[in-house]
């Protein structure tokens, strides 16, 4: 399976939502791929944010080598789920999606789950609360890959 993750810079959300399912991935011996972009260009090439490896860090998980990307529409053919952190990213990435095939690969992270009590993981860059936005991309990502595993 190849999964991206996608929020709008990829300099928060979905770099921690990239190494946190790398990490589980990898924990669950899976031959899956992961990687993450952003709907906008605005960090092309950078790291990302030092709050978002500073709380991956203390938590075992590093992702300062990640650096940022834009969502590009070879990615609909690259991947096979494509999950947006927010609505706001979910619907600029249905706008650029040129079929049905590519818009049944979008989906909103957390939606997918399920159980989650929120729909949409919140932008941590001006709040700062990088802690709440690791511990939800923590327990979704154990639960996706439980659900696509079929260990409960």
């Amino acid at each position: 399976m190849k999964i991206l993750m996608v929020c709008l810079g990829n300099i928060c959300r979905s770099p921690l939502a990239e190494g946190l399912m790398r990490e589980k991935i990898h924990s669950a011996g899976l031959d899956w791929t992961v990687d993450s972009a952003g709907t906008s260009g605005w960090h092309s090439g950078e790291a990302p944010d030092r709050r978002s490896v500073q709380i991956a860090r203390a938590n075992q998980i590093d992702i300062s080598h990640q650096r940022a990307r834009q969502f590009s529409r070879a990615d609909f053919n690259r991947f096979d789920l494509i999950f947006a952190m927010d609505k706001s990213n979910l619907n600029e990435l249905r706008e650029l999606a040129s079929s049905e095939a590519q818009r049944k690969k979008l989906k909103l992270f957390l939606a997918e789950i399920g159980d989650m009590p929120f729909e949409e993981v919140p932008d941590p860059y001006y709040d700062g609360n990088f802690q709440r936005v690791f511990d939800m991309l923590d327990v979704a990502s154990d639960r996706f890959v439980q659900k696509y595993t079929g260990n409960r």
